[in-house]
């Protein structure tokens, strides 16, 4: 028999780097640097009143609405390279249905920490 050590759920995606240049770096290849920094502009907006939402909504009375929500969130932090806040709004994605009040409340910290960390690591132009 052997011994496994399986770290907490929340120290795996709190590992994961807020950033990825790879995404963003091919977006902007794709569309040039003035279109990318312009969706970029309206990820944060919409990100930031997303998150927002968020702690308005009672997760008992809208859990399907908030999974659908965080799978917006997990798709467009995915497409800028944002590791972190997309590991974080997968997990309240799929599990939703399942937690509890404090722990959707712990989520929602995590993930604004993670979108804190994502802005303060984006290059100064």
């Amino acid at each position: 028999m052997f011994e496994m050590t399986v770290a907490p759920a929340h120290k795996v995606l709190d590992a994961e780097p807020a950033r990825e240049p790879g995404p963003y770096a091919a977006l902007v290849r794709e569309i040039g640097e003035e279109g990318a920094g312009e969706v970029r502009a309206v990820f944060w907006s919409e990100t930031s009143a997303r998150l927002q939402l968020f702690r308005t909504l009672s997760l008992a009375q809208h859990n399907a609405r908030i999974a659908r929500e965080a799978h917006s969130l997990k798709s467009a932090a995915g497409t800028f390279g944002y590791v972190r806040l997309a590991a974080l709004a997968l997990r309240l994605e799929k599990s939703a249905e399942t937690l509890g009040e404090t722990e959707f409340h712990d989520l929602l910290d995590r993930m604004d920490a993670a979108y804190a960390a994502a802005r303060a690591q984006e290059p100064q132009a």
